[in-house]
């Protein structure tokens, strides 16, 4: 492999924290990634899918085309068994279309109220995309991670359902875990890392 310079591969999000848990990853291979704020021809792309993968697909391919650029995009949620699913693709909007981290906590936990610990079983699931500049699919990825909720918020680290979403071989949550132990477990850290060599593979070409 050719790593003699950085090669940009556009992070699909506005997110800074999905952004940087995707670029930790990455850096070792040299390639630069930039985030959509970095674009002002950045496109607002209706995450209309029924699935994970359908939301993922939509966003790499409609951002590559509109930027010209490689994009991995990828679309992840909470997946809650009591809630027969809820709030999965809809979990950063759980609560209403502008919600924040805060009212989509407020609401999953009203919800499980009266669901005792061992039925809080849930899992964060994540699907990554990647697509050329003209929008062809060239490698998808899944990822998961299980545990179960909390009934109260623990630890201020992360973003999303974080400070609920306990892993059991840790018994802490993703809220109190270092970023470096998150990475290494969480559902996109995984995703991501399944996803590398087709990353790698196609804008780092074999020199």
């Amino acid at each position: 492999m050719n790593h003699s310079f950085p090669t940009t591969l556009v992070i699909g999000t506005t997110n800074a924290a999905k952004q940087c848990e995707i670029s930790v990853l990455l850096e070792p291979h040299k390639i630069e990634c930039r985030s959509l704020r970095d674009f002002t021809n950045a496109v607002s792309v209706a995450e209309t899918g029924s699935t994970f993968a359908e939301n993922a697909a939509l966003k790499a391919v409609q951002q590559a085309q509109a930027l010209n650029h490689w994009v991995l995009a990828e679309d992840s949620g909470l997946v809650v068994d009591a809630l027969q699913g809820a709030p999965g693709v809809y979990s950063a909007r759980f609560a209403g279309p502008q919600a924040t981290d805060a009212e989509n906590n407020t609401l999953l936990i009203e919800k499980l109220v009266n669901t005792p610990r061992d039925h809080r079983i849930a899992y964060y699931a994540c699907h990554a995309t990647l697509a050329a500049p003209d929008g062809t699919i060239k490698a998808t990825a899944d990822g998961r991670c299980y545990g179960h909720i909390a009934e109260s918020a623990q630890g201020d680290r992360g973003f999303g359902y974080d400070p609920y979403f306990i892993i059991s071989e840790y018994h802490q949550t993703f809220g109190e875990l270092s970023q470096a132990v998150k990475s290494l477990i969480s559902h996109r850290g995984r995703a991501i890392r399944s996803i590398i060599p087709m990353i790698v593979k196609s804008l780092l070409p074999s020199s």
